[in-house]
């Protein structure tokens, strides 16, 4: 699918589910239908409807019963999803994505192979592998990093600023895949064991919202989040947190002396270079700006973000971004 699952898509799936007594679900694909597998591997084996275990739209039931056995195999580098334990799906009617999330929900097998990836587009791969930087670097400055997470999040980083341009521009240098899907990997445990920040924060409002790829929204997001961060974490004093962007910054450039604005520029001139475009184009209507800001502050993933910002911080970025 070119698109994130909806409520309805997952029910049909449960539906047939069930109506076959499947034992085993496989999702094959990017980030969408590993999410679709998940989701249905998990409701199918468990009593009532998908309803009844949605957050935010739904009972937000915890699962009952593990799920039937599920295997992961990525096609894409980015979303990380053979290693995490929620599904996001959107609902239509609500306006809203969603997820369906438990510590069950692990696939029982990821099936990680660069050489599926190979066939994705050049502007697939931009995306995905935005995204997939985006779940390193967020949760590397986040509020709630460790240790753990630290190492996942420094290796792949290091892959990706070594190895996405490359991926892009011949998708065949199998190199440059292994790295991009080491990475997208490492970024899923690193989330799985952290805490994101404000550009998932804005993704998920802005995903339900508007028809737009999270791979496309995040890498129109991270450099203006990045620099908002930066601004404010220097003004407010806060050196600590400071230093991983700083630290980010030596870590994209290979520049020994570069601070975390030469990070933020890095990261703009790649999605520039890669032709990912701006925000402007899925539509955003100005008038939507306070709900996209309401609904962004409630978002968990904005309770990790390094420092906290106002709604006057979120609408310069949304700004910054079209």
């Amino acid at each position: 699918t070119d698109r994130e699952p909806t409520v309805t898509d997952i029910e049909t799936g449960l539906s047939l589910a069930r109506h076959l007594s499947c034992n085993l679900v496989i999702g094959y694909g990017g980030g969408s239908a590993i999410d679709s597998a998940k989701a249905i591997a998990a409701v199918a084996n468990n009593p009532g409807d998908l309803s009844d275990y949605l957050e935010v739209i739904g009972k937000g039931n915890q699962l009952a019963v593990a799920p039937l056995p599920c295997i992961a195999i990525p096609t894409t580098s980015g979303t990380g999803a053979e290693v995490t334990k929620n599904a996001v799906i959107k609902s239509p009617e609500h306006k809203m994505k969603v997820s369906l999330r438990s510590p069950l929900m692990f696939p029982s097998v990821a099936v990680v192979d660069p050489e599926l990836t190979r066939s994705m587009p050049p502007e697939l791969t931009a995306s995905t592998g935005i995204d997939a930087l985006t779940h390193l670097l967020e949760t590397f400055v986040s509020n709630q990093s460790n240790i753990f997470t630290d190492m996942l999040c420094r290796e792949g980083i290091g892959r990706i600023s070594s190895s996405l341009q490359l991926a892009w521009s011949d998708g065949t240098n199998a190199g440059a895949r292994e790295n991009m899907s080491m990475a997208s990997l490492l970024g899923g445990m690193a989330l799985a064991n952290g805490k994101l920040g404000a550009v998932h924060g804005l993704a998920g409002p802005l995903g339900g919202m508007y028809t737009i790829s999270h791979g496309t929204v995040c890498a129109t997001l991270l450099p203006a989040v990045m620099e908002t961060n930066i601004r404010l974490l220097g003004e407010q004093g806060l050196h600590d947190r400071l230093e991983r962007y700083n630290e980010v910054a030596r870590i994209l450039t290979g520049n020994h002396s570069s601070s975390a604005p030469g990070g933020a520029e890095w990261i703009r001139e790649l999605v520039t270079l890669m032709k990912i475009p701006p925000l402007s184009v899925s539509g955003i209507r100005e008038t939507d700006f306070p709900e996209i800001v309401s609904r962004s502050q409630s978002a968990s993933s904005m309770k990790g973000n390094p420092v906290a910002l106002t709604d006057n911080d979120i609408m310069g970025i949304i700004k910054m971004a079209l």
